[in-house]
C-alpha cells in the first residue's frame, strides 16, 4: 500500500490516460437518445382473487411481453403500425441475425417492479425516430399483444413516449469513470509487478 501511495502520481497519470482514451472512443460512437413509454397490463379479475395476485399475474405477463418485443414477429407488427414514419433502412440492410440483434438493442422493455406497468424504451440517434419507435411499439402491444398472452389480459397506454433532452447511450460519465478505474488498476498492477521483479 505504501508503495502505491509513493507512486500515486504515476497511478493518476495512468488513470487520466485511460479516461481520456475511453472518452475519445465514446465520442466517436454515435450518440443515441432514449424515448420511454408505459403500458399498463390489466389482468381480468376473477371472483375471490386478491389484488396482490392480480398484480403478480400482470408482472408475469409483462415479463413475457418484454421478451416478445425483441422477436422478429413483433418487429413486423411494429413497423406495420399506421401513422408512424419509421426509418428502417439501417435494419433492412443487415442480415437476419444482425437485424434481430440490432432490434433488441434499439427497443427494450422491462417491468416496473411491484406494478403491472411495462416500460418500453427506444434508442435512436434521432429524437423523432426514438419517439416514433417507442410509440409504434406500445401501439403494437395494445393492438396485437393479446396474440401472445391470450384474452384474459388487456393493455392500456398510460404514458405516451417522452424523449430525453441529452443522449444517453453511450453513457459518457460511466465510460469516463470506468476508464479512470481501469487506468488506476492497470497502473497498480505495473507498479507491483515491477516491485516483484526488483526483489525477485
Amino acid at each position: 500500500m505504501r508503495l502505491l501511495l509513493k507512486r500515486k502520481n504515476f497511478l493518476f497519470l495512468m488513470g487520466a490516460l485511460f479516461m481520456v482514451i475511453s472518452l475519445l472512443v465514446t465520442i466517436v460512437l454515435p450518440l443515441e437518445y432514449r424515448a420511454d413509454a408505459d403500458v399498463l397490463i390489466i389482468s381480468k379479475t376473477r371472483y375471490g382473487v386478491d389484488p396482490y395476485t392480480v398484480i403478480k399475474s400482470a408482472e408475469r405477463v409483462g415479463e413475457n411481453l418484454a421478451q416478445i418485443t425483441a422477436t422478429d414477429d413483433f418487429y413486423a407488427k411494429v413497423i406495420d403500425q399506421p401513422g408512424y414514419s419509421l426509418d428502417t433502412l439501417e435494419l433492412d440492410a443487415l442480415s437476419a441475425r444482425e437485424k434481430r440483434k440490432a432490434w433488441g438493442k434499439m427497443v427494450q422493455s422491462s417491468v416496473v417492479f411491484g406494478t403491472g406497468v411495462l416500460r418500453v424504451s427506444a434508442y435512436n440517434t434521432d429524437k423523432n425516430q426514438a419517439i416514433a419507435f417507442a410509440g409504434a411499439t406500445v401501439d403494437a402491444l395494445v393492438s396485437k399483444g393479446w396474440e401472445y398472452v391470450g384474452g384474459d389480459v388487456t393493455m392500456k397506454i398510460v404514458n405516451r413516449p417522452v424523449v430525453t433532452k441529452w443522449p444517453v447511450r453511450p453513457n459518457i460519465v460511466v465510460n469516463g469513470l470506468f476508464g479512470l478505474f481501469a487506468g488506476l488498476l492497470f497502473g497498480a498492477v505495473l507498479v507491483l509487478q515491477k516491485q516483484k521483479r526488483h526483489f525477485g
